[in-house]
């Protein structure tokens, strides 16, 4: 089937259906592995109050296991969100433009936001490796595991942002009226 038939009938091509189901399956898996982290999170708040207010007596490494919490919750599920299309994005001058343009501005939003993803995978793993033999007072662990949640959440953005050029490519209905921001495209 050549490009043209493919991009008529608006059929994946296979390859690109198998990585989309791949990646179905890591997008799933990192909204659960977030969920658990909520949950922890929540629990560990609770576990704040209770030491401060009931026992009278603070523990001191839940706001730091909080924050790396955060950390883990919210840099994976941002690449997500490149995924869904519920990442931040301005619209305006991309509608104002002709079908063809705004198919090459999506493709080239989508690259820049791999590129993106990329540098942040990069040169977060530079900070890892810097401070890997730096612990984490009060919690006893690698300093790196502050960045690196960064560095998960820059590959997924890259593996997400790829899949989205490729579909910006290959389907023929327009960026926008895939995924939860068609909802609000009326």
């Amino acid at each position: 089937m050549s490009f043209g038939e493919t991009r008529r009938r608006g059929d994946l091509p296979a390859s690109l259906a198998a990585f989309s189901r791949v990646l179905d399956v890591l997008a799933s898996v990192t909204i659960a592995l977030a969920g658990t982290a909520l949950v922890a999170l929540v629990v560990m708040m609770g576990w704040l109050v209770f030491g401060r207010y009931v026992l009278n007596d603070t523990p001191t490494w839940i706001e730091r296991g909080a924050t790396l919490a955060i950390l883990c919750i919210a840099m994976p599920v941002a690449a997500v969100g490149v995924r869904e299309r519920f990442h931040l994005s301005v619209l305006g001058l991309r509608e104002a433009l002709p079908g063809a343009a705004q198919r090459w501005i999506a493709v080239g939003c989508d690259a820049l936001v791999g590129l993106f993803g990329l540098g942040m995978a990069i040169w977060s793993w530079e900070l890892v490796e810097m401070v890997r033999n730096f612990r984490i007072p009060l919690l006893g662990i690698s300093q790196g595991w502050t960045y690196a949640p960064m560095v998960l959440g820059g590959a997924l953005m890259v593996l997400f942002a790829v899949e989205q050029v490729l579909r910006d490519i290959f389907v023929p209905e327009a960026p926008e009226k895939r995924g939860p921001a068609a909802a609000f495209l009326e």
